[in-house]
């Protein structure tokens, strides 16, 4: 395929003219026009590029890519040997953020909700159809330790949970990666819980103070089926190989 095949079907699928972002989404190195080889990864770090090079890709595709609002312009250390050696390899990098997390069907929220046996039955944000994060159920009450487990099953991961493990939860707040802050809305809404990737020291005194479970279960561990999903979904349109890489991240 060529790269103008494959930005069209990112653009058509994600729609990333949608909602602000932190960084660009789309192509942010150019590479070579031809692609017959993608990599999909959560973060284009080094030994996602390394790995990349290594099988002969002609495109990374990822969740978190680079030139975030804030970040340093210049081309130095770590950024400029990780763009050095994509443009040395005429690799493509493409990236895609908030589009890729609400996306209702592939997205990280709701593949995580999948995942996790949820519902999801609306945003968070009231009256925002692209609230970045979401509300969620379970069909039935459940202890809030039988979630951990299923967290720590799932994801690889045991989670960290601030709350009663012999409390029983049913209405959950979601939102992958680091959405922390997102707890005091979910108890302003009522919900039994709150889940995200990080915490912060704050985080405590919110989920207690406020009576709301909150469960945290890795930044890079909550974003994973997302890009792997769209990869899958992009060899099964085209016919390209997409080879997905999960760099450790314990973070």
């Amino acid at each position: 395929m060529s790269r103008e095949q494959l930005l069209n079907y990112l653009t058509d699928t994600l729609q990333p003219h949608r909602i602000k972002d932190y960084a660009p989404n789309g192509l942010q190195v150019e590479g070579t026009e031809e692609i017959t080889k993608i990599v999909t990864a959560v973060t284009a770090s080094q030994s996602v590029i390394d790995a990349a090079i290594e099988l002969g890709a002609d495109a990374v595709l990822v969740h978190h890519g680079y030139f975030w609002k804030g970040e340093a312009p210049e081309l130095v250390g770590m950024k400029q040997k990780r763009i050095k050696a994509l443009l040395e390899h005429d690799i493509n990098l493409m990236a895609y953020h908030l589009p890729l997390d609400i996306h209702p069907e592939f997205g990280n929220n709701a593949m995580l909700a999948k995942e996790l046996g949820l519902t999801i039955t609306g945003p968070m944000e009231l009256g925002n159809e692209l609230s970045v994060a979401v509300c969620a159920e379970f069909a039935e009450p459940q202890p809030a330790s039988e979630f951990v487990k299923t967290i720590e099953r799932c994801l690889g991961r045991k989670p960290l949970h601030i709350g009663d493990d012999c409390q029983l939860i049913k209405s959950v707040g979601l939102c992958s990666g680091g959405a922390q802050d997102y707890i005091d809305l979910a108890a302003n809404r009522g919900m039994d819980a709150f889940l995200s990737g990080e915490v912060s020291e704050r985080t405590y005194y919110s989920a207690v103070e406020q009576g709301i479970h909150y469960f945290a279960a890795g930044h890079h561990a909550t974003e994973r089926s997302g890009i792997r999903e769209l990869g899958k979904r992009i060899a099964a349109e085209f016919g390209v190989e997409v080879v997905f890489v999960d760099a450790p991240n314990p973070v």
